[in-house]
């Protein structure tokens, strides 16, 4: 197998012209050369037409990703990996490369990962491959002894970082992190190509196990019985646990939802998994926030403001935080400060994050058809 990078790219481009050949002899409109440049790197990463993943411009974006990896074998967040980076975006990445640490959070390293996976499927340079294996090395030594995982390994010192120590399902970390070694382990996909030796994928199936007693551990309970999830839970008691000042420690509307479609996704679930399932939907049911919507309105100076309109019409939703203790939502400024208005907090805050989701519904319509299956009383 050719690891020249320059033989890599001669190679890449062949197959490239022969498979848009390909696909206009079927009918199929090939990808454009530069339109993933305007779309967001996640899509890039694993939702283009499979036959992208052979081409010059996957070539590309794989040496960044290649460049961009953290000795420590994870990525940082929010990079635009799928942008031509200039001599001196590449000087400072490389400065970048010894950084202790990396991050699940936003997608990140799990993206990267899976982008690898792609492209090493369709052209086969043995570097994607070891790139990969170093970066799912990393998942699996960054998990703790109680399965969870947190948002930055190894762990920074500092108040300021402290929360990316805890135990993070925050915009879905954790879970991400668990579907990626659910597929590891079965095999799926283009991990298949990557011939995943037998004792890494038992490592995997053994983290994900673990990360499922997590899940179950640090459910919220009250008066005894479980309800859902904080954003973030304490690495050591696994109590919830605040993050940045405006997330207060709390039930957790939005990434309780992804924690729940994990548990139904198990196979012949335990008991414990569902007892889980079943006091998650009833707090969903419970917890509906019902008679508004929200609205973006245009004030003094052209500016857009969400605000929320009575309308008894309207679709249930719920609220992103519920405190702990009167399960009542609320909204927090910068200041820390608990608010049960939205309209209480400032415009910078009401408008630039994400206080309500509608993401439960999809936790209720599923569940029917998984009591059904699973012969659920």
């Amino acid at each position: 197998m050719m690891n020249n990078p320059l033989k890599n790219f001669l190679l890449v481009s062949l197959l490239n012209v022969a498979l848009s050949a390909l696909a206009v002899g079927q009918g199929k409109q090939p990808v454009k050369p530069g339109d993933y440049l305007g779309m967001r790197w996640s899509q890039v990463a694993s939702q283009m037409p499979a036959e992208w993943y052979a081409s010059r411009e996957a070539w590309m974006v794989a040496e960044n990703v290649l460049l961009t990896q953290r000795e420590v074998g994870g990525w940082a967040k929010n990079k635009p990996y799928h942008h031509v980076f200039t001599e001196g975006e590449k000087a400072q990445f490389t400065k970048e490369r010894q950084e202790i640490g990396a991050t699940f959070d936003n997608g990140a390293t799990i993206t990267e990962l899976k982008f690898l996976a792609r492209v090493y499927a369709s052209q086969k340079d043995e570097r994607y491959k070891a790139a990969f294996e170093k970066g799912l090395a990393y998942v699996l030594t960054a998990q703790y002894g109680n399965g969870g995982w947190p948002q930055f390994f190894p762990l920074r010192q500092g108040s300021s970082v402290a929360y990316a120590s805890h135990v993070t399902y925050n915009d879905d970390a954790m879970v991400n992190i668990m579907k990626f070694l659910r597929d590891i382990h079965g095999d799926k996909g283009d991990y298949r190509a990557l011939q995943v030796p037998g004792a890494t994928k038992e490592k995997a199936r053994e983290a994900f196990d673990k990360g499922i007693g997590c899940i179950l551990a640090s459910q919220i309970r009250v008066n005894g019985r479980p309800t859902v999830w904080c954003a973030q839970h304490d690495r050591n008691t696994l109590v919830p646990a605040n993050a940045r000042k405006y997330e207060l420690a709390s039930f957790s509307g939005a990434e309780s939802v992804g924690i729940t479609q994990l548990l139904m996704g198990l196979q012949n679930p335990s008991s414990q998994v569902i007892a889980a399932v079943q006091g998650a939907v009833a707090w969903f049911e419970k917890n509906k926030v019902e008679g508004i919507r929200l609205e973006k309105k245009t004030i003094e100076g052209g500016k857009s403001d969400l605000t929320v309109v009575q309308d008894r019409s309207a679709p249930a939703i719920w609220a992103r935080f519920y405190d702990l203790n009167t399960q009542k939502p609320f909204f927090c400024d910068r200041d820390g400060v608990m608010k049960f208005s939205l309209a209480e907090i400032g415009h910078e805050r009401r408008n630039n994050y994400g206080w309500y989701t509608d993401t439960p519904h999809k936790i209720l319509q599923a569940y029917p058809g998984w009591v059904k299956k699973w012969g659920v009383k």
